[in-house]
């Protein structure tokens, strides 16, 4: 199993573990199986992308770690505007690939300011299908390797690709037994609500908690409540 030697970052591998464990023996899960609760601690560092007939994914979601990183919402942007102007075509062309080809990815990048201040990120893609027989959304993750305090602070100009690679191995999990999921997880879809409303709800409470407190800390303001 050569993933763990791929992704450093505790959310990368937690949120690709999770992929796996919902996937099961398909290539990519169905995007119904997400239980926001499930990964609610770490949902400010994740996205969602959509693919378009152009091959240019763009965000149909993004975390409040991600756009306090990039100083705005993001979400309706083209997945390219996260990257340097001259440096596009590669990470379009690998995002659209991980949908396109039903294969996870996972980027190195650097994150630069207008500072000059720079910092190492990692990013896995992962596919979803919105049904059997379509696969057009990612689910994806955007971690610092460090949590520094600039972050926030100085918004990131853009990201360079430094290195990608196709996580094409499909290792046999220990056990293959159903997973079965705390009754906690299911609280978010008795209520027929999906990790993308579930997720737009909590971008709306962290901008209003934002207007009144200021500044606040980011790291969970979209998991704070179920």
């Amino acid at each position: 199993m050569g993933h763990g030697r791929i992704m450093r970052q505790k959310t990368s591998i937690e949120i690709f573990t999770y992929w796996e464990q919902i996937r099961g023996n398909a290539d990519a899960p169905l995007r119904n199986l997400i239980q926001p609760s499930a990964v609610s601690h770490i949902l400010p560092e994740l996205f969602i992308l959509e693919n378009t007939a152009d091959d240019s994914p763009r965000f149909r979601l993004a975390g409040t770690a991600i756009c306090n990183l990039m100083g705005r919402e993001i979400r309706g942007e083209n997945f390219a505007a996260l990257w340097a102007s001259s440096q596009q075509d590669d990470p379009v062309r690998i995002a659209a690939g991980v949908m396109t080809h039903v294969v996870p990815a996972s980027i190195n990048a650097t994150g630069y300011c207008i500072s000059g201040r720079s910092m190492a990120f990692e990013m896995v893609l992962m596919p979803l299908r919105t049904s059997s027989d379509t696969c057009d959304r990612l689910l994806g993750c955007l971690t610092p390797a460090v949590h520094s305090t600039w972050l926030g602070n100085e918004r990131l100009e853009f990201l360079a690709l430094d290195r990608s690679r196709l996580l094409h191995e499909r290792p046999a999990r220990l056990v293959d037994a159903q997973h079965h999921p705390d009754p906690s997880d299911m609280l978010p879809l008795q209520g027929g609500v999906s990790l993308g409303e579930w997720m737009r709800q909590k971008l709306i409470q962290a901008k209003n908690g934002r207007d009144r407190a200021g500044i606040d800390p980011v790291r969970d303001k979209i998991g704070r409540r179920l």
